[in-house]
């Protein structure tokens, strides 16, 4: 069963350029950097990688990094803003690389977009190398468990932000300038017990609110009920 990707592709080309959308560059993009910039990661995998753009901002900091997602036309979008980058198509759950190949995987607002996400997690720590960082961006799950939005008042001003079904695994259709897309709510334990269950060692969490921008309503609602969150974790290097 599709999970819209393939039929959404064009549609989130569109709406990403350069710098991505409002949460990308405004929000995540200063923290996510600011954990990779003078670490001398060597090699990195992208997770659902999409049109490419965080790639390319890995390898503007001297990072051969490989792309990986499972939309073909994302895939041939990214070949064609960078013809010398290496994108491969594949999904998670079962990733086409021998054990400890990279010393970073990045999962970049992906987790939400994978059925099986303890497969996909499972192979995520298989080819990270003793040592290595897993860095994971990921919706705030109780964003994730009400996707009809800020519940406002008759002149459109926010309220508060339903919660519902928290502790429940289920998808979602969710739909925006003209992409329809399935994403699944987790509570944020079945991550963490995932993750830890697989050896990692959690060595930074966040949830960042916007560094930058010109939307200050905008900001504020990023700021009255974060959207995003941002952990580090890390292979220890007597990891069987």
């Amino acid at each position: 069963m599709s999970n819209g990707w393939e039929e959404s592709a064009s549609a989130w080309i569109a709406t990403q350029g350069e710098r991505g959308d409002f949460g990308r560059e405004h929000v995540l993009d200063p923290v996510i950097m600011e954990r990779v910039s003078g670490k001398l990661f060597e090699r990195a995998l992208d997770v659902g990688c999409g049109e490419g753009r965080f790639c390319r901002a890995l390898k503007l900091k001297g990072i051969h990094v490989v792309g990986i997602d499972p939309t073909e036309e994302l895939i041939s979008h990214a070949r064609q803003r960078d013809p010398d980058g290496d994108y491969r198509i594949g999904g998670a759950e079962s990733l086409p690389f021998a054990a400890e190949s990279f010393d970073l995987v990045v999962s970049y607002l992906t987790l939400l977009d994978i059925d099986d996400f303890r497969a996909a997690l499972a192979e995520m720590t298989r080819v990270l190398k003793p040592g290595g960082t897993l860095l994971i961006a990921n919706l705030n799950s109780f964003i994730t468990s009400c996707s009809s939005g800020w519940i406002t008042d008759q002149d459109g001003n926010c309220l508060y932000y339903p919660v519902d079904r928290y502790l429940e695994e289920f998808p979602e259709w969710v739909e925006w300038s003209g992409i329809r897309v399935k994403n699944w709510h987790r509570p944020l334990a079945s991550y963490m017990k995932e993750l830890l269950a697989q050896g990692l060692t959690l060595t930074f969490f966040d949830e960042p609110q916007p560094q930058s921008g010109d939307d200050p309503e905008r900001e504020a609602r990023y700021r009255r009920a974060p959207w995003f969150l941002v952990m580090e974790w890390r292979l220890p290097q007597n990891s069987p």
